[in-house]
């Protein structure tokens, strides 16, 4: 295939050049694909010509969610480069992991979140000079600088946390957009007139794979909001006229939560996509009483994401299921030894298609355990009933889901180990009413030693994001094991 795969700004420039791609919410400021095209040109001739981007090379990104984040995503698409989105919440130690492994031609940050990672040139995002002015100035040269993205090429490295505690890269084509955004289009069937949100951070595969390039491929528009606002969201939908938009199970319950979801008029909402966990039926049916229909999902960065879709119709009838696989997957649910397991029987999902990640950055041996004969291991535990649906039964490995941010035990237990009144840990998701679901940290102590709760979080502080840090800690004489000496974590209570 050809670069034209790749560039779809281009092509809805021609197409439609003054339909709207983008709204800035903060700013009101509407960018038409013509003007997206042409603006994306203009970065992308300055990443080449001023700081000196090569195909191959990484281009990182320390932000916040802003419109201009998308242009600079075209612009280093149109430079054959490869994005590096970062997670503006991680403390300067992980950020600088992080770097050090993508090693970037360039770093680009905020004003906001400068001076957090070291060693490597930088561009700013939004000061004198920085991305935003290039965006702008119309002085300089916009045409198409004529140097296109490979079909098969990398687009994007997304970081993810992975069970050994240290993030992995995971390697996003050109081809793995394309099919994502196609499987999605088919199965939600997006439309030029669809309007969305866009809220979720771009450090996320939600944020970019959701709705995201799936609407810029359609050539739809989006709205763009720095963070989640219940009360902001409602209105928007409503003033807008929203389509679709996505969002986790909290921020479902959140707008239901919010005094304008019952004065609102979401008349014009097709549907809502639902995925992070299974919605309570109990919310469903307080969306379905507003005529807004749910369709909850299931995917992962390293696969899709929109891998599998629940229509609309079976939301409450199939509570818990994430519905079928989309178009151009391939699924199998396996034993241990690699069987396939009859409908009903509890395995490992195995999922193989055109949407899957080229492997992780810099990670040979975490590669090849994850990809098999093409297969990916997701390493959650699924069944199919008698009627082909699918449900999660257990969430990858020990991973928990705490506002919409998994966190990943084995790099919170890593640090605490390292504390020196601490003999063993062991981490796990608990029940939360705000958050869905918080950390909390079974220590075993030194002898002699003690310690408390906000003793606990004041040494996680500075060294690990917000969410990641365990709200509750309980102290106890000894950790269950197995025979073998393995901490057994479905033995630890939930209970707080």
């Amino acid at each position: 295939m050809n670069h034209l795969e790749t560039d779809w700004l281009k092509r809805w420039a021609m197409y439609s050049p003054n339909a709207i791609a983008l709204v800035d919410d903060a700013t009101g400021d509407n960018i038409t694909y013509m003007q997206a095209f042409e603006r994306s040109n203009r970065l992308a001739r300055h990443l080449m010509d001023v700081e000196g981007v090569k195909p191959g090379d990484r281009v990182a990104v320390l932000s916040t969610n802003e419109l201009d984040y998308v242009l600079l995503f075209f612009a280093v698409q149109k430079t054959r480069a490869v994005l590096v989105p970062m997670n503006f919440r991680l403390t300067p130690p992980e950020l600088q992991y992080i770097v050090d492994d993508a090693k970037p031609t360039l770093v680009i940050e905020q004003e906001a979140l400068a001076d957090r990672i070291n060693g490597y040139p930088e561009l700013s995002f939004d000061g004198p000079g920085g991305v935003t002015s290039i965006l702008r100035d119309s002085t300089t040269d916009s045409s198409d600088p004529g140097m296109h993205s490979d079909f098969d090429s990398p687009s994007m490295i997304l970081y993810t946390s992975g069970t050994t505690g240290r993030p992995k890269g995971a390697i996003l084509s050109n081809r793995m957009l394309f099919w994502n955004s196609i499987n999605t289009g088919l199965r939600l069937n997006l439309v030029q007139q669809d309007v969305t949100l866009t809220f979720a951070p771009f450090f996320h595969t939600g944020g970019w794979n959701v709705l995201n390039l799936p609407f810029l491929h359609r050539g739809a528009k989006q709205i763009f909001l720095k963070k989640f606002d219940p009360d902001r969201v409602l209105q928007l939908i409503e003033q807008e006229r929203v389509s679709i938009f996505f969002g986790v199970p909290t921020m479902m319950d959140m707008l239901r939560q919010s005094p304008l979801f019952e004065k609102t008029d979401l008349s014009s909402v097709r549907y809502a996509i639902v995925g992070g966990e299974p919605m309570p039926i109990g919310l469903i049916r307080d969306w379905h009483s507003r005529n807004v229909p749910v369709r909850q999902g299931y995917g992962l960065t390293e696969f899709g994401p929109n891998v599998f879709s629940l229509n609309e119709e079976d939301a409450e009838r199939k509570m818990g299921s994430i519905g079928f696989p989309n178009f151009y997957i391939d699924t199998r649910v396996v034993d241990d030894q690699g069987n396939d397991v009859p409908k009903g029987t509890l395995g490992e999902l195995l999922l193989r298609g055109p949407v899957t990640m080229d492997g992780y950055w810099n990670n040979a041996e975490a590669t090849s355990k994850t990809i098999v004969d093409g297969w990916v291991s997701t390493g959650d535990i699924a069944r199919q009933d008698e009627e082909g649906y699918f449900y999660i039964v257990d969430r990858k490995k020990d991973m928990f889901i705490s506002g919409a941010e998994n966190v990943y035990p084995a790099e919170i237990e890593h640090l605490l180990r390292s504390h020196p009144d601490i003999r063993e840990v062991a981490v796990i998701g608990v029940p939360d009413s705000k958050w869905g679901e918080v950390g909390m940290a079974y220590i075993v102590l030194k002898p002699g030693a003690q310690m408390d709760t906000d003793a606990v979080r004041a040494f996680c502080e500075g060294k690990l994001a917000k969410y990641k840090i365990p709200k509750h800690a309980r102290f106890i004489a000894e950790l269950p094991k197995s025979d073998a000496g393995k901490i057994l974590k479905r033995a630890l209570p939930k209970e707080i």
